[in-house]
């Protein structure tokens, strides 16, 4: 399932980075790698803010379907 359907205040697993290799590389750099625990904290107007870790990213809802969860 990819991370723009996951529901606002849920933690899930990072299973999969989808995408050409600069956007795989941004995300893992930013700290999407398999494994990692992410929290949806909310979505507003396309984009969707979720927390990594200690950092919270804004992302949009395309780069949100590239990451599986």
């Amino acid at each position: 399932m990819p991370l723009s359907l996951c529901s606002i205040g849920t933690e899930c697993t990072v299973k999969k980075v989808g995408g050409s290799a600069a956007v795989k590389q941004r995300l893992n750099e930013i700290g999407f790698n398999i494994g990692t625990a992410v929290t949806v904290v909310s979505s507003i107007s396309g984009n969707i803010i979720v927390q990594v870790k200690d950092s919270r990213f804004a992302i949009d809802r395309a780069m949100a379907n590239r990451i599986m969860i």
